[in-house]
């Protein structure tokens, strides 16, 4: 059994691609120094809707949360898991994923990002997840309190304490994020010591591998969620269709230069909420990496809603990404036809051996 498991629960939209991009994509060296890194990203990301037993899950899936254990079972150092999708489970879940992991030292790590850029985040993550909410909407429900599991399943408070709870004080890590404008490999500088790797291992990370859509990107691709009625229902066929050929093939390749955020009105209820989350942190006992200080708004700026945008800023966002996936349908039809000689002449020389057999 391995000597630590560090689980790293998330929470979304806490840098947690590039973090993970740095943990698969130097597996090996990583290895070298101690660490290990099970199976891939899709293997984490399986085991993970196992253990919370998700109504999307693909029954078909090859990875469950034992298996995942099992894997790392005779490994005698130390072991990350990875996923941000940890931190949505239930105490009773979070408990089985601990207790199975022992007698192993169990860590719990789980990063925080100031509120002001999560709101917007977060609410994009739900639109490239298939909703059709709009911003306004999505706001006005966390601020009535009708959307609960905003804070409990993409904010670090509430996942950490259910987690933390389980494992002692020491083996409690909170990374905050840096705010905008450190160099990006810090939030890899703070994991890594909490892993105890070298911080240079991940230093050529690109750290822009899951780039936020702009405001007329982003109301296209809910209206488009809007307008599939019952189609890629699920996850699994949803990523394979929409966001391969849609989101990631053609919106995140735009310019994407309209930002949107939370509008200045909301300026000091973001601001109370940061000061409570913070003193919450502050009162839990764990080994914080970083300054709760970071979880307060950097700069609140004026920012344009995607509900404000008008029809003609849609109509042409809609248009351009037609343009777009009409190159992106012909480069798989060059892809495809360059394909076909080699395999064709592969098929030619299996039927003669088959005819020279017989």
């Amino acid at each position: 059994m391995p000597r630590r498991v560090y689980v790293h629960i998330g929470a979304p939209k806490t840098g947690s691609t590039f973090v993970q991009n740095v943990l698969f994509g130097n597996a090996e060296r990583l290895q070298q120094a101690g660490l290990l890194v099970p199976g891939t990203f899709q293997a984490h990301d399986q085991a993970m809707t196992d253990l919370r037993q998700v109504p999307w899950r693909d029954a078909n899936l090859h990875w469950t949360w034992d298996r995942l254990v099992e894997s790392c079972a005779r490994w005698p150092g130390d072991v990350i898991l990875t996923s941000e999708g940890f931190g949505a489970a239930t105490t009773a879940q979070a408990r089985r994923a601990v207790e199975s992991l022992r007698p192993a030292e169990v860590h719990v790590v789980v990063a925080a990002r100031d509120l002001w850029r999560t709101f917007p985040s977060m609410w994009q993550q739900t639109i490239r997840a298939r909703s059709t909410w709009r911003f306004e909407d999505f706001l006005k429900a966390v601020e009535l309190g009708r959307f609960d599991g905003f804070w409990e399943d993409y904010v670090a408070n509430r996942m950490f304490l259910r987690w933390g709870d389980l494992v002692p004080p020491a083996q409690r890590h909170i990374v905050t994020v840096p705010q905008p404008g450190t160099p990006h490999d810090v939030l890899w500088q703070r994991f890594a010591g909490i892993l105890g790797v070298p911080a240079d291992i991940g230093a050529t990370v690109d750290p822009g591998s899951n780039p936020s859509l702009g405001a007329p990107e982003i109301e296209v691709l809910r209206r488009v969620n809007a307008a599939l009625g019952d189609r890629y229902p699920h996850r699994l066929p949803y990523q394979r269709v929409v966001h391969k050929h849609l989101v990631r093939a053609v919106l995140q390749e735009r310019d994407n230069d309209v930002r949107f955020g939370v509008g200045l009105d909301r300026a000091g209820w973001v601001a109370q909420l940061a000061e409570q989350q913070i003193k919450e942190l502050q009162d839990y006992p764990c080994h914080i990496v970083g300054d709760l200080a970071e979880l307060r708004p950097h700069r609140m700026d004026g920012s344009t809603s995607p509900d404000e945008l008008d029809d003609r800023q849609i109509l042409n966002a809609a248009i351009e990404t037609i343009v777009g996936m009409l190159g992106h349908a012909d480069s798989l039809h060059q892809e495809l036809k360059a394909r076909e000689p080699a395999g064709m002449l592969n098929r030619v020389k299996r039927g003669l051996r088959r005819r020279l057999v017989s």
